[in-house]
């Protein structure tokens, strides 16, 4: 076998079963640049009724882990999915697949592997198959929901001259803290993935107003004014956690919301509001391709055919006809007694149905025992007899022998004969004296 493969065998009480490891390294989206290596465990089974079930366990190889593309709501899920070619006598794909909730994210955080992927699939024709996976497939899907991304959060980016600081608790600001510029052109900066983000910052007498980016892109016209209540009356006091400027719905995926100032004049920048609405299927844009490292090798199973024994049936005898029956007589054929077949064909006994092969260019050996019962040859005798008789119809049977009995069959048959006579004239003489003939 390959260099590269891993095997496990695992027997199951009154089951053949085998696993093999196969090893992956995960590009691209939640995966990140550097890449993630993990392990899937495959285990086919042949479950009764012909069904085949597949299941991979999956596990990290390394530290590195899959990360959090953004800001999410408890209720994000990581979807996985494989691949599984089906070779030989059933020839088709499984996709096992699974998923895991996660907590609450940031950008970054790791997570949660699924516990296992499985799938199945009839596989009736008996005949030998063979299982080898292919392709792991990572997509994340974001819960719906908000999320307050604090201005002291590291995904917050400043450039020019800011300062941060805690504010008292009797103003309200979110977390009790904000980050503070007069320097024209001050920008934070903040990357997101999800569908809507919202500034959010004090509205206060002497703010000057600020510039909104989206993507790149100057979206406000005229300029937001923390200076002004939203009637556009100057402030006379301070009202903190106030949404400044909220986007449209956008759609799903990494955006880019850019707070300047605009003048040289005091501005704020309390925290961000970050906003995913529903999906409905996990997204492509966040997927990760997983390929295989090396060949892991396949799983051989046999799939027996199912050869049920016959029901005997009685059958109704017809009073006008005589049944004929023409005995048989079974010659063996010699040699061991052919194994018998479970009664089961889809559990059979451990052993004798699984096999792991490797599927590298090396030469190798692969033994699967399949019982094939030898022919039987069955030989109609008809039964032999002594002697038949001249003339008569070859029935099987022979006469009886012995002078005896045609002697005594003709002694009886003159008794008979003599008794007659003597009865019929013992009744004439009686008649005649009845009628006075006696006399005579």
């Amino acid at each position: 076998m390959a260099a590269s493969a891993a095997f496990v065998a695992t027997p199951a009480p009154g089951q053949a079963q085998a696993s093999l490891i196969a090893k992956y390294l995960c590009t691209g989206g939640v995966a990140g640049g550097a890449g993630v290596e993990v392990e899937a465990v495959v285990t086919p089974r042949l479950e009764a009724g012909g069904m085949l079930d597949v299941n991979w366990a999956l596990r990290y190889a390394t530290d590195t882990q899959f990360g959090s593309p953004g800001f999410f709501a408890k209720g994000s899920t990581l979807n996985l999915e494989g691949m599984v070619e089906i070779t030989g006598a059933w020839n088709g794909q499984l996709r096992p697949k699974g998923f895991k909730d996660q907590p609450e994210l940031v950008p970054g955080d790791f997570l949660d592997l699924p516990e296992g992927l499985s799938d199945a699939g009839s596989v009736r024709r008996p005949g030998t198959i063979r299982v080898r996976p292919g392709d792991l497939f990572v997509r994340f899907k974001p819960a719906k929901g908000e999320v307050m991304v604090n201005d002291n959060n590291p995904a917050v980016e400043y450039s020019g001259t800011w300062t941060s600081g805690g504010t008292a608790e009797e103003f309200g600001d979110h977390l009790y803290d904000l980050h503070e510029t007069s320097q024209k052109d001050a920008v934070a900066r903040l990357s997101f993935t999800g569908t809507q983000v919202a500034y959010i910052s004090r509205r206060e007498r002497g703010l000057g107003p600020v510039r909104v980016l989206l993507d790149g892109k100057g979206i406000t016209d005229p300029l937001v004014e923390p200076g002004k209540d939203r009637n556009g009356v100057p402030m006379t006091g301070t009202r903190a956690k106030e949404v400044l400027w909220k986007s449209p719905v956008l759609k799903y995926g990494p955006h880019t919301i850019e707070i300047v100032n605009a003048e040289a004049e005091k501005a704020y920048v309390d925290a961000f509001q970050v906003t995913t609405g529903e999906i409905g299927e996990p997204p492509t844009h966040n997927q990760a391709t997983c390929k295989l490292k090396g060949d892991p090798g396949a799983i051989e199973l046999t799939v027996p055919g199912n050869s049920p024994s016959p029901t005997p049936t009685t059958p109704t005898p017809d009073p006008s006809k005589t049944p004929t029956t023409t005995p048989t007589l079974p010659t063996p054929t010699g040699g061991t007694t052919p194994p018998v077949v479970p009664s089961n064909p889809y559990n059979p006994g451990p052993g004798d149905n699984v096999a792991v092969v490797s599927t590298s260019p090396r030469p190798t050996r692969t033994t699967t025992v399949t019982a094939t019962p030898k022919p039987t040859t069955t030989r109609f005798v008809k039964a032999q007899v002594l002697k038949t008789p001249k003339g008569g119809v070859d029935t099987g049977e022979a006469p009886e022998t012995g002078g005896a009995g045609s002697y005594g069959l003709i002694a009886g048959g003159s008794v008979l004969l003599m008794g007659s006579a003597t009865g019929g004239l013992l009744l004439r003489r009686r008649r005649a004296t009845h009628a006075g003939g006696a006399q005579r």
